[in-house]
């Protein structure tokens, strides 16, 4: 393989982060890859509910092509698919089991799968939902990079069949998440679509404490809240933010939410990209608490962890200037050091240099599955 590496991925988005939290983490990791002379050439499926939100139509760090007929993309592309060192496809791609059995047809070089809803995945796969993933397909990548790492990586190879499971987790692109300098216009906010399984952490993190604290200014940045949801008079609502809006939002906060979904706090070790994006902006972090977050963010140090309402009203209403700051500046420096789209990209590429050169194909050998 030579030292510059000629990638596809297939993914949900790239060029819109309508709703979803894939785009921004696509656009990381690929920047970086660009950056260090990587070619990616992205197949993104044409949909009508994110071709009206695009904001990033034609990217500048690699070859964007949209497709509407699955077929006709395998076929268009067939010659670059096999040719590749490397094809991977991730999570929650339109009708991803018939696109991956398209491209295993292929025999590419490499064949691996990066799943930024890991969690999600195996809780659709245990329930018998294979949406976009069947389970009879785990073994045939030859590597399964996940957004969530610690023990679901051993799940993944002794439960689930993946040949090799490495943690990939979500990043930042530095350049571009950095404090803007503005004045702040809220005390706590929150940017994230909704999601019902959310929604508990966020009434008990932010709209209680709203509730508590009238006198103080908060806000709440997302798509697809339902409209009978009660926000205090004290809540701004932010209907949607693109990604070039969202560093000026994170600074003008004095403290920012990281709530996480059920699913990913029963895994652990699976960050949100919100939270690195945040860190990369210089603004203090109120979290949840998960699994895993400890070694990334250490407690007290860099992050503030909130299990009840009171804990939150205790950080916004105790917590100085010097000691956000503190807060802000650790958890910027091990964002830096860590989790940009640059340090992303290095480990993709390693990993790729470590797979073996072989066509994939339905013949090859199954782990046994055992039971969860």
């Amino acid at each position: 393989m030579t030292s510059s590496l000629d990638i596809i991925i297939l993914g949900l988005s790239l060029s819109s982060s309508w709703g979803n939290g894939h785009a921004t983490t696509y656009r990381a990791l690929i920047g970086g890859l660009h950056a260090q002379g990587h070619r990616v050439l992205f197949l993104e499926r044409d949909v009508p509910w994110y071709a009206a939100h695009r904001d990033l139509p034609d990217p500048d760090f690699c070859e964007l092509v949209y497709y509407r007929d699955i077929d006709e993309m395998i076929e268009n592309h067939a010659g670059r698919i096999k040719a590749a060192d490397a094809v991977i496809i991730g999570s929650y791609v339109p009708s991803g089991v018939t696109v991956i059995d398209g491209i295993v047809a292929l025999k590419p070089r490499r064949l691996c799968l990066y799943d930024i809803d890991t969690p999600v995945t195996l809780a659709k796969l245990d329930r018998g939902d294979e949406e976009y993933l069947a389970r009879r397909q785990l073994p045939t990548f030859d590597a399964y990079f996940s957004f969530s790492g610690g023990d679901i990586l051993t799940r993944l190879e002794r439960s689930y069949g993946a040949r090799k499971a490495i943690a990939l987790y979500c990043s930042v692109d530095a350049s571009r998440y950095q404090a803007t300098g503005e004045a702040f216009c809220w005390d706590f906010g929150y940017l994230g679509t909704y999601s019902p399984d959310r929604q508990p952490s966020l009434e008990r993190l932010l709209i209680e404490p709203a509730r508590q604290l009238p006198h103080l200014r908060f806000a709440v940045a997302g798509p697809q809240y339902p409209e009978d949801i009660d926000w205090p008079a004290n809540v701004e609502r932010i209907e949607h933010l693109p990604p070039a809006d969202h560093p000026s939002f994170y600074s003008r906060q004095r403290f920012t939410l990281n709530v996480t979904r059920s699913d990913m706090i029963a895994a652990g070790w699976s960050p949100s990209v919100r939270l690195f994006e945040a860190a990369a902006c210089g603004t203090p972090i109120i979290s949840d608490d998960w699994r895993g977050l400890h070694e990334l963010f250490v407690n007290d140090r860099a992050i503030v962890i909130a299990r009840r309402s009171k804990d939150v009203v205790d950080a916004l209403t105790t917590i100085n200037a010097a000691g956000r700051l503190a807060l802000a500046s650790a958890a910027r420096a091990t964002v830096v050091q860590r989790h940009t789209g640059d340090v992303r990209a290095r480990e993709l590429a390693a990993a790729l240099r470590e797979l073996p050169e072989e066509r994939v194909n339905d013949s090859r050998p199954h782990r046994q599955s055992i039971s969860v």
